[in-house]
């Protein structure tokens, strides 16, 4: 009989998957990108139609050229090569085979962002006190969905004003802005759940269908989705969309960038810069090269 492979349908863990398994979690590797990276490598085996520590880098070749000619975007490419890199520089030791893989070079779009009024909006178009709540903060605060669901009662700081983010992206700790406006929401939605016997001391702030279990993020998009229906906005409106509309209020508002920057728990400066882009205020405010010349050019004919 053969031996099971990573995608073996059957009940046990094959070998290979237990030991990617374990190299995931000693590296630290959230259960999401563990999800990920397994997901990614079955679909790598089923086009190979055999277990992965068998390919070959002609087989490497194939099934990044069957991505491109199927179509593939290429965010989906990029994490398939992040998930094979691993399993063939750590679970295989193969670094010769984990270099066959190719990055997709993805272009730069300017993000989605919403008006102050239209954010107004969307938040009266949500029903219930939980998802009011949810989105509130994802635009009061600037999280990522992945950390508006995995937030606890016992982050929210009313004392020093601050919400606590637990291993956020890269697995970084950082403290996020508490407004007035958003305690006081927040407030209302744990009043809500405590009398709906939902909220649990100690517990998460967004209970999901089981009050021991948080909100998922698939809930909180199709929340964002079904408000921006119902407040009759056109634009495509996720929940990320609130975190961009954050920043760039924020930097409309004259909020320097680098404060922005540690707020989002953005690593790297461009990353943040990237709303200058789309923050009209700003970029309205700016007095253009020609303007200042016209000036020049009247201050002269005024003085001659």
């Amino acid at each position: 009989m053969s031996q099971p492979t990573l995608t073996s349908p059957c009940s046990s863990v094959s070998p290979l998957r237990q030991r990617m398994l374990d190299d995931m979690r000693l590296r630290g590797l959230r259960q999401e990108t563990q999800r990920d990276y397994i997901r990614c490598v079955r679909s790598f085996a089923a086009f190979l139609e055999r277990s992965p520590d068998s390919a070959t880098p002609e087989d490497i070749r194939r099934f990044q050229v069957h991505q491109a000619e199927t179509g593939v975007q290429p965010p989906t490419v990029n994490g398939s090569v992040s998930a094979l890199r691993f399993l063939f520089t750590v679970t295989l030791d193969r670094p010769d085979l984990s270099r066959r893989f190719v990055l997709v070079r993805q272009p730069r779009k300017l993000p989605d962002v919403l008006s102050v009024a239209e954010v107004g909006r969307l938040l009266e178009a949500t029903p219930g006190l939980k998802y009011k709540a949810a989105l509130g903060t994802a635009y009061g605060a600037g999280l990522r969905v992945s950390e508006v669901a995995a937030l606890k009662v016992d982050d929210i700081d009313s004392t020093r004003m601050l919400i606590r983010v637990e291993q956020g992206k890269g697995r970084k700790d950082r403290n996020a802005m508490l407004s007035p406006q958003l305690l006081g929401l927040l407030r209302l939605g744990w009043r809500d759940g405590r009398r709906r016997g939902v909220m649990l001391p100690h517990g998460w702030l967004f209970p999901g269908r089981s009050p021991v279990e948080p909100i998922s993020t698939r809930q909180i998009n199709s929340a964002v989705h079904e408000a921006a229906d119902a407040a009759g906005l056109r634009k495509l409106v996720t929940p990320h969309t609130l975190r961009h509309s954050f920043a760039t209020h924020l930097l409309e508002q004259d909020v320097d960038i680098r404060v922005i920057q540690v707020l989002l728990g953005h690593a790297k400066l461009d990353a943040t810069a990237l709303y200058a882009r789309v923050a009209t205020k700003t970029i309205r405010a700016v007095t253009g090269p020609l303007e200042r010349l016209a000036l020049l050019m009247e201050g002269q004919s005024t003085t001659g």
